[in-house]
Parts: C-alpha cells; structure tokens; sequence
C-alpha cells in the first residue's frame, strides 16, 4: 500500500536549512496497522504529510497503491487524497460553527457520497466511536477527546483505503483509548492501511508493526511483533 524510497524533505536554505526527513524508506503491506514512534521532532508527522500529500519531498519516491504522489500537481493531489485518505489531525481540524454529526457529514458530502445514504454512515460512525447522544454538539461543547474521537469518525466514515493518524489517541483516557485502537484493529482486518503517528504506548498492544525514528530517520531494527524487519 506505501512504499516510500529515500525521501528527503529539506525546509529552508543554505545555512537555515533543516532535514526533517533524512533517507528514509518504508515499506507498508495493505490490511496493516503500523504505528510510527519518535520523539517531538523526529519526523513523524512530516512523513505523515508527504505520504498523504500535503508535503511534498525535496528527493525521493513515494507511492501509495499505484499512485506516485509527486506526479501529481495541488489539483490533482487534493483530489486523490480526497478519494483514498483519512486524516486524522492532532489539532482535530473540525469546524467549530458545525455540529458533531454536521463536520463528518460535510467529509461525506464533499467526497460525493449520496444525500439519503450520508446521514445513516455519519451517525452510525458517531455511533461507532462512543459519540451518538453527541452528535448535535458543536466542538466547543465537547472535551478535548471526545473532539478527537469525532475527528477519527469523520476519517473513517469516507472508508477510505488509507488513514493516517497524528497522536489519534493523545487525549483520549484509557478505556477510550483501547476502544478506539480496537476499531483500528478491526478495520486493518478489512483490508485497511492505517499508519497512526505515536507516543501512545498502549498501541504497542494492537499493530502489527512498530516502526521508529529518530532526528528525521528510520531507526534499523525497527519490527513487527514477530521481529521481521519493518523497511
């Protein structure tokens, strides 16, 4: 599902210049569910971006299915993303002025999906994630995790065939941190990619892999539970 080969991504010039993205390689099987560790500044959420195409790589490849992301120009690009990723943000990306149930219907709406079959995916997803008695409330009126939790039905109601995940589960407590994982878990059974930006270490406990970085690279060594190398 994602292959990415010796990609760079360089911020700035001359001596402002900063590597988030150092060499690194990744190989990702569909139907996985990888989690992506490091410290602050490590490069996770820059990987992130570039696979799911909102970054662009100084140097390298990457691909997702059969798609090379850099053959694409910003036209083409927000509509593969449309068709294919689920983003969940750390900052929840949610529009306050909608309500629960409104912000992941607008996804639905925006990536084509019929009027008289939106409305039964958003609430059964709401539903999905613990949140159907909210999905009236605007974001302001819901805790910081249960904004996460709509943000993470709002990806997965588009069904689509890629989620990326930054610290989907940083605000979460831990009996909603479990059930979240678990449907994660669930849906890579489906045949879901799900690659989940992390210092959670409960997530240890769900993916097939773990993958770690390190200042912009991929650690050697980094496995999947049965210590087969992960790049």
């Amino acid at each position: 599902m994602i292959t990415a080969q010796q990609v760079q991504r360089i911020y700035g010039t001359g001596d402002q210049q900063v590597h988030a993205l150092k060499d690194v390689s990744l190989h990702i099987p569909t139907g996985q569910f990888v989690a992506l560790k490091g410290r602050s500044g490590s490069g996770k959420t820059t990987l992130l971006n570039c696979i799911g195409g909102l970054d662009v790589p100084t140097a390298g490849m990457i691909r997702v299915g059969e798609q090379e992301i850099a053959s694409l120009d910003e036209r083409a690009r927000s509509r593969w993303r449309l068709a294919t990723v689920g983003f969940i943000f750390q900052a929840h990306g949610l529009l306050p002025s909608l309500s629960a149930y409104e912000n992941v219907e607008l996804g639905l709406r925006l990536a084509g999906v019929r009027r008289r079959e939106r409305k039964g995916r958003a609430l059964a997803t709401l539903a999905q994630v613990g949140l159907a008695e909210y999905a009236n409330q605007r974001p302001y009126e819901l805790s910081g995790g249960q904004a996460g939790r709509v943000a993470i039905a709002r990806a997965i109601a588009l069904r689509p065939k890629l989620i990326l995940a930054d610290e989907a589960t940083g605000e979460l407590d831990t009996d909603t941190s479990h059930d979240i994982l678990r449907l994660f878990q669930s849906l890579a059974r489906d045949g879901m990619t799900i690659l989940l930006a992390t210092h959670d270490e409960l997530v240890t406990e769900y993916v097939d892999r773990v993958v770690e970085m390190i200042d912009g690279r991929i650690v050697e060594g980094s496995s999947d539970k049965n210590g087969g190398q992960s790049c």
